[in-house]
């Protein structure tokens, strides 16, 4: 290969999901009311456990970090995609290209380690209540929360520097959504053997690792749920870990089935709509499922609604 064409492409154009101008101002209006709810949803989580100190354990801890994750999960793909939607030119500059692949596989591995953390909190919870306190205390809670964010990070760092050194030659056209990563590995004019591997390997570690973790802790969990001889203690005990365990099936479910894959491999419209689902709906859907299927923070939603209601109707008297 001559040395011509050993250049490194300054920018990239984005083929996103249509060429279609109706498509495309269709699906701005509609991802543009998806990332405001979640934004909103995630934001008030948060704000809600902070201002109920009823909700100043562990789990909810944990739960603010996943919608922080979230919320900066979806803000680092969605943006410049409702940008592009409404362009002419869907062009993404070189070092903007590395950037977001840099936070969004970083931000992505973090949510999984995050989730198996979380699945571990509820293993302690069901199988040890009495001594939950003890072993969940705040510099444990505290170190597992650091774990998640440096493992995410210094994976996301090295995938981002691996795949960035390889010579894309006058390859620029990104048949994807965002600069996701095996979509920036395909525009390589070298042998990727290596770096597939190092993806698969990455992908082990960071994903069917915690997977088999978050596994583990609910063969306990659901052997320990059938030893309650009364069925209302059952039930407790169940509701205590489905909101998590609805977010696992979600997140794990549709990573895995991007990146640990038999052949043959999905189509690329299979891809781009996969990672549409897990950088859009998931973070939309996160909070909801948090609210919805847990008392304690339907509880914490109606007294907050009630000191707001209170409030309104003192200013108006």
């Amino acid at each position: 290969m001559g040395a011509d064409n050993q250049t490194w492409v300054r920018g990239f154009i984005l083929l996103g999901l249509s060429s279609d101008w109706a498509t495309q101002v269709a699906l701005f209006v509609l991802f543009s009311v998806t990332y405001l709810l979640t934004l909103l949803g995630n934001v008030l989580v948060v704000l809600l456990i902070r201002l109920d100190s009823r909700l100043h354990t562990p789990m909810y801890f944990f739960l603010t970090n996943l919608s922080l994750v979230d919320v900066s999960y979806a803000t680092s793909i969605v943006p410049q995609m409702l940008v592009h939607f409404l362009a002419e030119h869907k062009g993404i500059p070189y070092v903007s290209c590395a950037a977001q692949l840099f936070f969004s596989l970083g931000l992505g591995g973090i949510e999984f380690v995050l989730l198996a953390v979380m699945a571990y909190d509820r293993y302690v919870a069901v199988c040890d209540p009495l001594r939950y306190s003890v072993i969940m205390h705040g510099g444990l809670c505290a170190r597992l929360a650091i774990t998640s964010w440096v493992s995410g990070s210094v994976n996301s760092l090295v995938q981002t520097t691996i795949t960035f050194q390889l010579p894309m030659c006058t390859n620029k056209y990104i048949d994807h959504i965002s600069c996701e990563l095996l979509a920036v590995v395909r525009l390589a004019c070298v042998d990727t053997s290596s770096n597939e591997v190092a993806i698969m390997v990455s992908s082990i570690v960071l994903l069917m690792t915690p997977f088999c973790l978050v596994l583990l802790s609910y063969i306990r969990i659901i052997s320990t749920i059938l030893k309650i001889q009364s069925t209302e203690g059952r039930k407790k005990a169940f509701h205590t870990c489905a909101s998590h365990l609805t977010v696992v099936v979600l997140c794990y479910g549709m990573a895995i089935f991007i990146y640990i894959q038999p052949n043959p491999s999905p189509s690329v419209l299979q891809e781009k709509l996969i990672s549409l689902f897990y950088a859009i709906l998931t973070p939309m859907l996160n909070p909801m499922i948090y609210s919805l299927r847990n008392k304690e923070v339907k509880g914490a939603w109606q007294k907050l609604l009630g000191q707001l209601s209170g409030l309104t109707s003192k200013l108006a008297a």
